[in-house]
């Protein structure tokens, strides 16, 4: 791993591999850089891919007063792009990662920016009378504070619970069973420390993006799961209609992770993008 330092003092640590135009990998809420890696060991073959560890996660230590938020974390990518000089990189986020590039977007514009990939994400959490393309279409700010109490209490169900309890059936059943699969993520939960997550949660359902997705002047492709733990594919379509000419592949049978699912055909797409901008 690679580090370096954020405006704020913060030393960050980064995956780099490969060489060619760049390309920045940036995880999910409670997940790291490794959720990347077979991606960009494959693009590296012809891109310089960048996975990071986003503050608050990966094993960094939270060290500055502030802590973790997503404000912070959009300032950490730009200092990432300042420090390694990356010329016009193509942004790829998944989920929180995706939040990132909108808060990013916000804060520092599109100016710098080759593409983006948008990976399964809603830009904005919580749901109201007037919005229901967030997390289940049935989200609302007492679902969430329900939510951050059981996380203060018992992480590890909290965020079992918060998979199941959505709209992927698979999900759901391996709860019920405690499946093989929901055992190794409750232990891979377990060595997580839920002091930064839980801070950086109540900063990614505090942002709203809706009213960026219009400002988002470069090419844009948009990669969703239709049977995703947390979106419907009608929020697909809305984030679709409302960044200038995004292009949307939906990928059948993939959940909230369609890129870990349909490994192949993501490399693909992104190689093609990134190339051509063409499908």
């Amino acid at each position: 791993m690679e580090t370096y330092t954020a405006s704020d003092g913060q030393v960050l640590h980064v995956k780099v591999l490969g060489q060619g135009p760049p390309v920045v990998f940036l995880h999910a809420w409670a997940a790291s850089h490794q959720d990347w890696l077979q991606v960009a060991n494959t693009l590296a073959e012809g891109y310089q891919c960048f996975c990071w560890d986003a503050r608050g996660h990966g094993g960094h230590e939270t060290t500055v007063e502030d802590g973790p938020g997503v404000i912070r974390m959009a300032d950490d990518l730009n200092d990432l792009i300042h420090h390694f000089r990356l010329n016009d990189p193509l942004l790829l986020g998944h989920s929180m990662g995706a939040l990132t590039l909108w808060e990013y977007i916000r804060r520092h514009g599109c100016d710098g920016i080759g593409k983006l990939c948008l990976v399964d994400q809603s830009p904005r959490l919580l749901t109201d009378e007037s919005w229901h393309h967030g997390i289940y279409g049935d989200f609302s700010q007492h679902r969430n504070e329900t939510f951050v109490s059981l996380m203060k209490s018992d992480f590890v169900e909290a965020v079992l619970r918060l998979m199941a309890e959505g709209n992927n059936l698979r999900a759901r059943e391996g709860y019920q069973n405690n499946s093989r699969g929901f055992k190794r993520l409750g232990e891979y939960i377990l060595t997580l420390d839920p002091v930064p997550l839980i801070q950086i949660w109540k900063s990614l359902c505090l942002a709203d993006y809706r009213d960026v997705l219009p400002g988002i002047s470069v090419p844009t492709l948009l990669i969703h799961g239709d049977e995703s733990h947390f979106y419907s594919t009608a929020l697909a379509d809305y984030v679709r209609d409302n960044i200038p000419g995004a292009q949307l592949h939906l990928y059948e049978g993939s959940d909230h992770s369609p890129h870990l699912w349909q490994r192949e055909r993501f490399i693909e797409d992104v190689r093609r993008f990134a190339a051509l901008g063409l499908f």
